[in-house]
């Protein structure tokens, strides 16, 4: 499934801060933590949890989140399908960094183990 020109800009343009708590009631939801959440967040972008915190204050979009990243060079083996995409096939670099994203925040939720949500092995 292809994504479109439009559907990439709604992710570009959607702010981290609109989505980060419901990354949190979702782990949590499922007995993970907000800390285990930062731990992936941090493995894939660099960002400790007070740099999240800085970038939710500033309301940054997807985009401007991803551009400050420091994308962990293990995160092109994040593979599988998250909201109907196919992770590996989608062809634009910034909405297959955001699906890495949603799909670190699936496995945590569906209790991995934090080696294999982290790609150790």
């Amino acid at each position: 499934m292809k994504t479109t020109p439009k559907h990439d800009e709604q992710m570009a343009k959607m702010t981290f801060a609109s989505v980060y708590p419901h990354y949190i009631t979702k782990v949590e939801s499922k007995g993970r933590t907000k800390e285990e959440l930062h731990q992936v967040i941090e493995w894939l972008t660099g960002f400790d949890e007070k740099k999240v915190q800085v970038l939710i204050d500033e309301q940054v979009t997807f985009e401007t989140f991803f551009q400050k990243a420091k994308l962990n060079p293990n995160a092109p083996l994040i593979k599988g399908v998250i909201c109907g995409y196919r992770i590996e096939e989608i062809e634009t670099p910034l909405t297959r960094q955001i699906r890495y994203l949603d799909k670190l925040v699936d496995e945590l939720a569906k209790g991995k183990k934090m080696e294999k949500i982290l790609r150790e092995g």
